[in-house]
């Protein structure tokens, strides 16, 4: 299974193609629509999301709410694009007209692709690299995410991101691990998607503070899948590790910057007695591990275990108290121009991420279990399960 998406951030519409899906597995456009406004909640969300209310059409590849096996196309429409016809259309404009709409960008934010996209594809107005680049791109790699999530979940597998930290301020350990459904229940209630109700407050005034002051804040976020066979993923080959398949997954989020698989770098500072994971064995329920510090990982492959996966994102580049840089046409220093930002947008992130590791998980079950349909893969993995809890 792989996708690709197209569009820019106040373009027509978001597109994305998936390939791979097997045929018969029920989808409808609800199915996706609930997880793009789960990406648009978050206290420290910016206008933009007053302006969009992110709804999918699905103009291929399903039929009378099955899938038919054939390439699915999901498109999300941007709200914006009538401020921007002109701006952002595919026909040619004239010197003058584009001198009137006063939009060309010489000058690249800190932070953002602007001057390195700028230099490669040699464009002197950068908005052509900034409305690609832009976040508005995980929209659509959300709607993708979400059809794997309902792949998944065929299989009885569950998954779920929550936020671990804002700022600094880091959420509490609950004292009962929570599973996949009660992360999901109790982020959803939460304005910054963390299980903490103490350090939800805390994160939020920093938010504000942030705010006020011009200036963005990031965090951390976790994902936790349930549900999985041993051994999606393969030891063979060092690019069909599936941890590694996740890590570059999640670092391609926009403003993301680090990946933990389990306990992640605190594995560099314990003792291998405290990192690995005990093998046990129950005739019910076969082989586990006692602990599950590698985050259900070991040689690239799923132990069964839950995969636990963490994300680091940085503060959003753009600052309403903005940084220096060099304009690109007259080499003078100035003070960053400013887009529509967020001054946090990490709850959100949280999302994105849950969805970005879905899609990985789905492709390595499709891959191990065929995706023709869905029937024929329930039968591959039924008799592979049964082959694993009596090995």
């Amino acid at each position: 299974m792989r996708f690709l998406t197209a569009g820019e951030s106040h373009g027509p519409e978001l597109t994305a193609i998936i390939e791979g899906v097997p045929s018969h597995l029920p989808l409808t456009a609800e199915d996706i629509n609930h997880h793009l406004a789960r990406r648009q909640k978050g206290h420290g969300r910016g206008r933009r999301m007053q302006i969009e209310t992110d709804r999918v059409r699905i103009t291929s590849g399903v039929r009378h709410g099955k899938t038919t096996g054939a390439p699915i196309t999901l498109v999300v429409e941007n709200k914006d694009w009538t401020h921007w016809q002109k701006i952002m259309g595919p026909d040619p404009v004239t010197e003058q007209e584009e001198k009137e709409m006063k939009r060309t960008i010489s000058r690249p934010r800190p932070g953002h692709a602007d001057l390195n996209g700028a230099i490669k594809y040699d464009h002197r107005d950068m908005r052509n690299v900034l409305e690609r680049s832009s976040a508005r791109e995980t929209t659509i790699r959300v709607a993708v995410g979400a059809v794997a999530q309902k792949i998944l979940a065929e299989f009885g597998i569950t998954i779920a991101g929550h936020v671990l930290e804002i700022g600094g301020i880091v959420s509490r350990p609950i004292d009962v691990p929570a599973g996949t459904e009660d992360i999901l229940k109790r982020t959803e209630t939460s304005p910054v998607r963390c299980l903490d109700p103490e350090a939800e407050k805390k994160m939020m005034d920093l938010i504000d503070e942030a705010k006020k002051n011009g200036d963005s804040i990031g965090g951390v976020v976790e994902v936790v899948a349930e549900g999985l066979p041993p051994g999606l993923g393969s030891h063979v080959h060092y690019d069909r590790k599936l941890d590694a398949k996740i890590a570059r997954s999640v670092m391609s989020i926009n403003a993301f910057k680090g990946v933990e698989v389990g306990i992640g770098f605190e594995a560099a500072r314990k003792p291998g007695s405290e990192v690995h994971d005990e093998i046990m064995y129950d005739p019910d329920r076969g082989y586990y591990r006692k602990t599950n510090r590698l985050g259900g990982f070991e040689g690239g492959m799923t132990t069964g275990m839950p995969v636990v996966v963490k994300g680091v994102m940085k503060p959003i580049p753009t600052l309403y108290k903005p940084l220096n840089s060099v304009d690109i046409e007259t080499k003078e220093p100035f003070a960053a121009s400013i887009e529509r930002s967020d001054s946090c947008a990490v709850p959100a992130a949280s999302v994105v991420c849950e969805h970005a590791v879905s899609f990985e998980l789905a492709a390595a079950f499709l891959e191990k279990f065929g995706s023709d349909t869905v029937g024929d893969v329930k039968k591959a993995f039924d008799a592979y399960m049964e082959k694993a809890r009596q090995f």
